[in-house]
């Protein structure tokens, strides 16, 4: 079964900087467009960045400049750095996965980041 797996959240000072990881296992992986949204308890949902089954990445205006994202195929592997953070970065962050037939269809548990 597909299974999205994130990590590499944490707590960071401001101005920090974080690399989380999605282990992406159960379909083909490098297929899929793929995805990464955060949420804040009680606000909507945020689309971050995605990037195509070829890497090419479409990356939020809200942290363009700060934050990349990047793929390895080989490895089920989704990475999204986040730089010069600032409290409002402070959320959980979910990878998933697109298909398209449902659109992001496939996604993980989240990881909480905090910036102090």
């Amino acid at each position: 079964h597909v299974q999205l797996v994130e990590s590499g959240g944490g707590s960071v000072q401001a101005g920090g900087s974080l690399k989380l990881s999605c282990a992406a296992s159960g379909y083909r992986y490098a297929s899929y467009c793929m995805g990464w949204f955060r949420q804040v308890p009680g606000k909507e949902c945020e689309g971050v960045a995605s990037i195509s089954r070829d890497g090419i990445l479409f990356i939020a205006d809200s942290v363009k400049g700060r934050f990349t994202s990047s793929r390895d195929n080989g490895k089920g592997a989704l990475y999204l750095q986040l730089n010069s953070l600032t409290s409002d970065d402070a959320a959980i962050y979910y990878c998933a996965t697109y298909t398209s037939e449902s659109g992001f269809t496939y996604w993980g548990q989240g990881t909480q980041v905090t910036v102090s």
